[in-house]
């Protein structure tokens, strides 16, 4: 675990442990994702933007992102 960097924190109890710092490489994207040429028409551009808004802002949550309780 040498070539990663390392920070020193205190723990919940008072105690000094090393975290894992950063892992990831900086950069930027290869190409770019050009999500509107993947949909043919206006209709489907409108589904699936709707579809992103319901799955952050509704309520209905399917799978193992239903929680029992709200946050």
């Amino acid at each position: 675990m040498a070539e990663y960097q390392t920070d020193e924190k205190v723990a919940f109890n008072g105690k000094k442990v090393e975290v894992l710092g950063s892992t990831f490489e900086e950069g930027k994207p290869v190409s770019p994702m050009k999500w509107r040429e993947k949909l043919r028409n206006r209709e489907e551009m409108l589904a699936y933007l709707k579809t992103g808004e319901r799955y952050w802002f509704s309520d209905e949550w399917f799978g193992s992102e239903k929680r029992k309780t709200k946050a």
